[in-house]
């Protein structure tokens, strides 16, 4: 009686452990296509990837780098144009190893920007050399905004260092404006000038300079955190 009552015992127990198989991270058996950093083969994200190419990667480098007498189309300092991911990709960074990347290792030594242009700030850097480990992929249609956030720390700080402060800041104050402080910020939205700018209304120099317009993401931020009375929070 042992015999029949135990083989019945391991058929439940072998029956029971398929069902429940565990899947590994980086697993493909879910037919997705996506691969460990949740991008799918086309390079768009699959709402896994940590860093974001077009939102987040992008506007560093149009702010930062490809400015005129710099990295810009017209100037190509050093023959670096860094206004796209294929010109930013294709001298510059090898994919996994941001050590191994040029334009990652004269950023990091403090080489560039160069003399009388703001430093990338630690969270940039950082930002720049994780998107390099994630594989340096071209993702796009990142959802990495969320408008329900809008407080000046969590958001609009954020913006205003990706995009304005390598034109507007303490060292660099291009139109007498400094959007790298609080007070600064707190001047043109009040003003209008920053709503103006980054909408790119008639009469008003449209803004980043150079490079695209703000996510209409962004942009609503901004424009909560102005109704909301531009605080400090």
């Amino acid at each position: 009686m042992r015999s029949p009552l135990l083989l019945l015992l391991v058929i439940a127990l072998l029956l029971f452990s398929c069902k429940h198989q565990v899947i590994f991270p980086g697993d493909k058996g879910n037919g997705t296509g996506t691969d460990s950093t949740g991008t799918d083969s086309s390079g768009n994200s699959s709402g896994d990837t940590l860093v974001c190419f077009e939102g987040e990667i992008l506007p560093i480098f149009q702010t930062s780098c490809a400015k005129s007498g710099c990295h810009d189309a017209g100037t190509h300092e050093e023959g670096y144009v860094l206004d796209s991911y294929q010109n930013i990709t294709k001298n510059g960074i090898k994919p996994g190893n941001p050590n191994g990347s040029k334009i990652y290792e004269v950023i990091v030594s403090g080489e560039m920007p160069p003399s009388g242009n703001p430093k990338l700030t630690k969270d940039q850097v950082s930002l720049i050399k994780q998107w390099i480990v994630e594989g340096a992929k071209n993702t796009t249609n990142c959802n990495t905004c969320d408008t329900s956030v809008y407080t000046y720390s969590g958001a609009v700080q954020g913006i205003m260092s990706n995009n304005c402060i390598s034109c507007h800041s303490g060292s660099l104050q291009n139109g007498g404006v400094d959007l790298s402080t609080y007070n600064g910020v707190k001047t043109v939205a009040l003003n209008g000038k920053l709503i103006g700018t980054i909408t790119h209304s008639v009469g008003f120099s449209p803004m980043p300079q150079g490079a695209n317009q703000l996510s209409d993401c962004n942009i609503t931020q901004i424009q909560k955190w102005i109704d909301a009375g531009v605080p400090n929070n």
